[in-house]
């Protein structure tokens, strides 16, 4: 018998066999199964052999749904969590049922499995010992910038959710806020057509570019930034003209002082005296 309480599990991203047999034995003894899509997780359990009631839990209808997940929890049933593809909780509203369950009390248990993150970072060949999964940038590119700027100091491998039609004015966006850094994209993985391609931030955005938006979910892994050490004054000069053509000066020295550990006052002069050489020779 599976105990009261909510039990969150991971589900395959493409392939059927990445599922657990404790996640399978949990799905089976759930009293409830809440998911993303009933039309895509129905008959996936079902051919499991779970036959508990299933009921849509996804962005549009948790703050309606939440509470009847706590009541029956709280009332003594198990409800197993699952989303499309993957873990639960990432990229959707099941943090929020999580923290609720807490202040409520209920027993809370994971069944860890397949994530589209980890796996890209396994893949990437980036530096795996940290790092900062940061989720959807924003579509509009000012938004996006201002977020990638605030991630550009974070010493460590970073990891983004990105859709094929913003795939390449993505990466040329990173390229310019984060640096040329070596990065990978991920697409597609764990399924028939699963596809990983490296290379700096420019050349991937140039791929893209050229070879149109690519089909399915996709994960952007970009590597750290450089050691200060490793940042001489022709790099800077270079990732300033880069943040110039799309920036204003103040916010295209805080985002390369933040790529080369400079700090602002001296990554802002010099963006001052690069532009006055720059408007002489004109």
């Amino acid at each position: 018998m599976l105990p009261a309480g909510l039990h969150v599990v991971a589900t395959p991203i493409g392939n059927r066999r990445d599922i657990t047999l404790r996640a399978i034995d949990t799905l089976c003894a759930a009293d409830l199964i809440a998911c993303e899509d009933t039309r895509v997780s129905g008959p996936f359990v079902r051919g499991l052999g779970a036959t508990a009631p299933l009921l849509a839990y996804h962005d549009h209808n948790a703050a309606r749904v939440r509470p009847r997940l706590l009541d029956r929890m709280a009332g003594g049933l198990a409800v197993a969590l699952v989303s499309d593809a993957g873990t639960p909780l990432v990229s959707d509203p099941g943090y929020r049922l999580v923290a609720e369950c807490v202040e409520r009390g209920i027993a809370v248990t994971t069944l860890p499995g397949p994530s589209a993150p980890l796996a890209a970072l396994v893949l990437s060949g980036l530096p795996s010992d940290r790092f900062l999964f940061a989720g959807f940038l924003p579509p509009r590119q000012g938004q996006r910038g201002t977020a990638l700027a605030e991630v550009a100091a974070v010493p460590a491998t970073l990891l983004f959710f990105e859709t094929g039609p913003r795939l390449a004015e993505s990466l040329a966006q990173m390229a310019t806020v984060l640096g040329d850094r070596p990065a990978a994209v991920a697409r597609e993985l764990t399924k028939l057509h699963e596809e990983v391609r490296r290379g700096p931030l420019s050349a991937l955005a140039a791929h893209y570019e050229q070879a149109g938006p690519p089909r399915g979910e996709i994960v952007v892994v970009v590597g750290p930034p450089l050691p200060a050490a490793a940042v001489g004054p022709a790099e800077v000069d270079r990732q300033l003209r880069l943040a110039l053509a799309t920036m204003r000066v103040k916010d295209a020295a805080a985002a390369v002082a933040a790529l080369t550990g400079l700090t602002r006052r001296e990554v802002y002069a010099r963006a001052l005296a690069l532009g006055a050489a720059e408007g002489e020779r004109e």
